[in-house]
Order: structure tokens, then C-alpha cells, then sequence
């Protein structure tokens, strides 16, 4: 796993190299110090996973993982940060970063790191837990229906907005965890979204449904 890492504070940077290259498949190939860094080395080293600050001088984490997730939308970027400010992480979400977690858990950095690296969205306890209040309820109408989405495929959006796991979802739906995947596949392609995570803010963004 190729990783670039950006942070402003260098000794943070040789700290988690330290941390992150006890694992033989973790291979640190460049790392930066702010955000007009982080586009530069995306570009160059086009890495598994960057994993990099929100707070920087000049061009924020943020400013730069939107300019690098605009260019690729498959980009993996996971910010690792000492705040969990409400916009940030709002922010995070919505432009599609595949995770968010506070810097002083050091435990957590590296199997978070595997995980966006197989494809996943993580975010910290601290963080999920602040997920629901942050996203307003839906108050403007949307008509689902435009995307092609069932009622039974509504349903899924819904529990997933809410939190549940595909084996909730299952209980609640009378279904296999099997076909829950299955309709969660279809709904991410029907509404061009790469995860459960971004299928949640859009559900959030686009207001109480409305077609059905």
C-alpha cells in the first residue's frame, strides 16, 4: 500500500511514518507539509491512500482534497486530524473523503488506514456518533423516483441515513444481509455514489422524499 502522508508538523510526520512502517505493506513513498503539497504529490505518486491534516497554512486539507477529489473521484483521502469541528467534518463528507479520524488515537490510525485502503469509509466514534445531529433532518421535497428508486430501495436509504448496518436492515426488512448488499449496490450505481457514507449525506441533502 502506497501511502502519501501531509502534515504541517514534521514531527508528526516522522512520527507516523515510524508508526505506519512497522507494517511491511505500508510503504510511506513521499509526504508533504501543506495542501498545495498534497495536490502535487497526488499527482505524482497517484498513492493507494493520502492521508493527511485538515489545519494547514495556505491551501487547508480540505481545500486540497477537494481540488484532488475533483480531478479523481476515486481518490482515497483520509484526514487525520486533532479537531473534530462540526463544519470539518461536514465538509469531509460532503466533498467524499473516504474517512476522518482524531489524531491522538494512534491505535486506530493504521487499521483505518487498511480499511480505506480496501475500499471502506472510516470514521472515528468520535465523529460518527456527531453524524446525525450535523445533518439537518430533510426539509425540502425530493422526487426519488427520478432516480429509477423503489419503494423497497427507499426504504434501505432510509435506515441506511439512520445508522443501521446491513444486518439491521436485514432484520427490519425481512430480508438476507445478501440481498440488502445486492439493493445497496444498485442504489449506489442508480444515484452515482461510491459508498453508504456519501448514500447517507445524500439522502440528508436532498430532502423528504417524494414520488411514491
Amino acid at each position: 500500500m502506497n501511502v502519501v502522508l501531509v502534515d504541517d508538523d514534521h514531527l508528526v510526520c516522522a512520527s507516523l511514518k515510524v508508526i505506519l512502517e512497522t507494517d511491511p505493506q505500508v510503504h510511506i513513498v513521499a509526504s508533504g507539509s501543506n495542501g498545495a503539497e498534497a495536490v502535487a504529490l497526488y499527482e505524482e505518486y497517484r498513492p493507494d491512500v493520502l492521508l493527511m491534516d485538515i489545519r494547514m497554512d495556505g491551501l487547508t486539507g480540505l481545500d486540497a482534497a477537494e481540488q484532488i477529489l475533483q480531478a479523481d473521484c476515486h481518490a482515497r483521502i483520509l484526514f487525520l486530524t486533532t479537531f473534530s469541528d462540526d463544519e470539518y467534518i461536514i465538509r469531509a463528507l460532503k466533498i467524499g473523503a473516504k474517512g476522518y479520524i482524531i489524531k491522538e488515537r494512534f491505535e486506530t490510525i493504521l487499521p483505518s488506514l487498511k480499511a480505506v485502503y480496501s475500499g471502506q469509509s472510516v470514521f472515528g466514534d468520535e465523529i460518527v456518533t456527531k453524524i446525525p445531529n450535523l445533518m439537518q433532518a430533510p426539509q425540502k421535497p425530493f422526487d426519488f423516483s427520478s432516480y429509477h428508486i423503489t419503494e423497497k430501495e427507499l426504504s434501505i436509504i432510509t435506515l441506511v441515513a439512520k445508522g443501521l448496518s446491513n444486518r439491521e436492515i436485514a432484520e427490519q426488512l425481512y430480508l438476507s444481509e445478501g440481498t440488502v448488499r445486492n439493493y445497496l449496490s444498485v442504489i449506489l450505481e442508480k444515484l452515482r455514489l461510491r459508498d453508504r457514507t456519501q448514500l447517507a449525506v445524500f439522502y440528508f441533502n436532498h430532502g423528504m422524499p417524494t414520488g411514491f
